[in-house]
């Protein structure tokens, strides 16, 4: 699968894209930070974003995009802005009829590097050795955005057959309908990204 891997953040946002499967060294194809100036009004800032990724989308063309959950920050004005800037990723992303993943950066530490409190230079050493890069991407935010991507092409897939078996479950005798897109999503051959946001 192609996976947009998207860092999001409202002065420097990541991005990478990557090709895999799981249980096989996947491939870089791309990989940059969208900046925007901090002088502007805060709806151009966030209009260059979605602009941004959706020119990501349509260039690429990835079969998922995956995404930071940030559940919590120090700084309030950051962690704002930060949701904000994930909420136009997945936006672009919905708008090109994109499944849309969350991973949060704990899960995306240990998929890249075993442990989920890596720091990031020890995220972006191993960012550099599984996709076989010659030099380190830089800067972090595009280093994380990578390991995103990777992460989930090595754990979103058995996450979708868990979400689709439990989904399948609850469609029981007794259970509340589905909806369309769920019911598209466990219709039995056909794969499709079920999001996870709030």
């Amino acid at each position: 699968m192609r996976v947009l891997g998207i860092d999001p953040g409202l002065t420097r946002c990541g991005w990478g894209v990557v090709d895999g499967r799981p249980g096989a060294r996947p491939t870089a194809v791309g990989v940059g930070v969208v900046r925007s100036d901090h002088t502007l009004a805060l709806e151009l800032r966030l209009l260059e974003l979605h602009t941004a990724v959706t020119a990501l989308v349509r260039e690429h063309r990835p079969d998922v995009v995956a995404i930071e959950r940030v559940f919590q920050q120090n700084n309030k004005g950051t962690a704002t802005g930060t949701a904000q800037a994930a909420g136009v990723a997945a936006l672009a992303a919905a708008q090109a009829s994109r499944p849309v993943h969350w991973h949060t950066p704990s899960e995306v530490k240990a998929a890249i590097s075993g442990s989920g409190r890596a720091d990031k230079e020890q995220v972006t050493l191993m960012v550099t050795r599984v996709l076989g890069l010659s030099t380190p991407p830089k800067p972090a935010d595009a280093a994380d955005a990578l390991a995103l991507a990777v992460c989930h092409v090595w754990r979103g897939p058995t996450q979708d057959r868990l979400r689709v078996a439990a989904l399948a479950a609850g469609a029981g005798v007794g259970a509340a309908p589905l909806s369309v897109a769920t019911r598209s999503a466990v219709r039995p051959g056909r794969w499709q990204g079920i999001g996870s946001g709030r």
